[in-house]
């Protein structure tokens, strides 16, 4: 005797297939979410450490810089040093101010790896229609 032909999947298997690909599509775009925001954490805490140093040891070094010109400067050009001071200062704040703004111009887009897989999910999907 002959075996019978295996059925084909019916609508629910097919069904459940379909469901079975879409989370675990969903499953990997999720994981692919999570290690890139714990990237952007780790990245956003090694910048906030090295920003803090960085202020730290700039604001020690111009303030005793400063107070060894004026305390130089006290008798002939006091005004002068504490006026020049000032305008070094702020020109100084203005360029790191545009220096910073366009350093985060630069910066990639977040979760940009995972909206380029959603991406090439969708153009595969409309390619199969």
């Amino acid at each position: 005797m002959e075996a019978p032909p295996s059925p084909s999947p019916g609508f629910v298997q097919s069904i459940h297939t379909l469901a079975d690909s879409l989370l675990a599509t969903l499953e990997d775009r999720i994981e692919l979410v999570s290690v890139e925001l714990q990237e952007e954490k780790h990245r956003l805490i090694q910048t906030f450490i090295w920003i803090s140093a960085a202020v730290f040891t700039g604001v020690m070094a111009i303030a005793f810089a400063s107070i060894t010109l004026v305390y130089l400067l006290w008798e002939s050009a006091r005004l002068a040093a504490l006026g020049g001071l000032t305008l070094l200062y702020t020109a100084a704040l203005v360029a790191i101010i545009v220096g910073f703004r366009r350093h985060i111009a630069r910066q990639p887009k977040p979760f940009a790896a995972t909206l380029s897989e959603i991406k090439g999910d969708r153009a595969c999907i409309r390619t199969q229609n």
